[in-house]
């Protein structure tokens, strides 16, 4: 038996689509509102007896891999990975360097969550952060969308988060590669994110990997700072806000695709939550083919400014 027939074997595909619909007994089956397009009478059928679902509305169907990839936004390699987990079954073991590879990514990854945390909590209750959550409330966005997007703020300070993050038995090492701290020549470090709104960028499973940063003192420069490239993040292969977005996309059955975080934030809070953005990079092939997943349409706001109308051009010719 094969890996992805033995993980079909010991997930019954019913339990794990009730996860994300409600269903009801219809004879031998179950039926329910479909999650990929807009309904008011369920065409959504699974079928426990071959491990298979349709919908009869929009014409999708598959196996629990084809929902898993749908509904979680993910290519089949992640899919196999979490039901797998599910399952218990065990996949091929990793070569050592392979598991030196995944180990490097636990530890940046729990570097990133824990940056987040203290982001957080300083632009939630430090005295040093008021100007921060005035700006924050100046531009109109409200406490619920601080929390969905988790944003931060980043004292004016060249090592507190050094200090912090050191104090929670990190190495120097791993901080650097994480892109929360630069290492100069001389191979001191620093904090690289300084007086900033932090806004924290998350992969496709909800799990934060970097940051772009806000700059508050009009002077300071540049306007929007990313984290660099790292183990866990690749700007050409990340859309800001596709975690927050992917449900209202599919829902939707379009993606509205927006040049930065606030043009994703602000609308989000408005109501309109099928808005990515590319952070100030051209629009990938990449970047399509997460979007490709969950939808066909996609409508370019970029701003209208130069840069706007030529990231629009651009994104037109990645799309055709």
């Amino acid at each position: 038996m094969s890996v992805v027939d033995d993980i079909k074997d010991k997930l019954d595909i019913s339990d794990y689509i009730r996860r994300h619909i409600q269903l009801q007994k219809a004879g031998r089956n179950f039926r329910g509102l479909c999650p990929f397009h807009t309904e008011k009478t369920p065409s959504f059928f699974v079928f426990p007896d071959n491990g298979r679902w349709h919908c009869f509305g929009c014409g999708k169907g598959g196996d629990i891999f084809t929902f898993a990839m749908e509904v979680e936004g993910v290519d089949f390699h992640t899919a196999l990975e979490d039901l797998a987990a599910q399952a218990g079954v065990i996949l091929q073991p990793l070569s050592p360097a392979q598991k030196q590879q995944e180990s490097e990514a636990e530890r940046l990854r729990s570097i990133i969550q824990e940056a987040v945390h203290y982001y957080h909590t300083l632009l939630r209750t430090a005295p040093q952060a008021c100007h921060a959550r005035a700006y924050l409330k100046e531009r109109g966005m409200n406490a619920d969308c601080i929390e969905t997007f988790q944003l931060g703020y980043s004292l004016e300070s060249w090592d507190a988060l050094r200090t912090h993050l050191l104090g929670k038995g990190f190495s120097v090492e791993d901080l650097v590669k994480s892109g929360m701290l630069v290492q100069r020549d001389d191979q001191r470090t620093y904090d690289r994110f300084r007086d900033r709104i932090m806004i924290p960028i998350l992969d496709r499973k909800g799990n934060p990997i970097a940051f772009g940063g806000r700059v508050l003192q009009p002077e300071a420069q540049p306007k929007y700072m990313n984290s660099p490239q790292s183990p866990l993040f690749d700007k050409s292969q990340v859309l800001f806000g596709y975690h927050q977005a992917n449900q209202a996309i599919r829902q939707e059955d379009s993606a509205i695709i927006v040049e930065g975080y606030m043009d994703v934030m602000i609308p989000h809070q408005a109501g309109f939550k099928n808005v990515v953005a590319p952070m100030g990079t051209a629009l990938t092939e990449a970047h399509l083919k997460q979007l490709q997943r969950l939808t066909q349409r996609f409508i370019l706001a970029m701003d209208a400014d130069s840069a706007g109308i030529h990231g629009t051009i651009q994104g037109l010719e990645t799309a055709r």
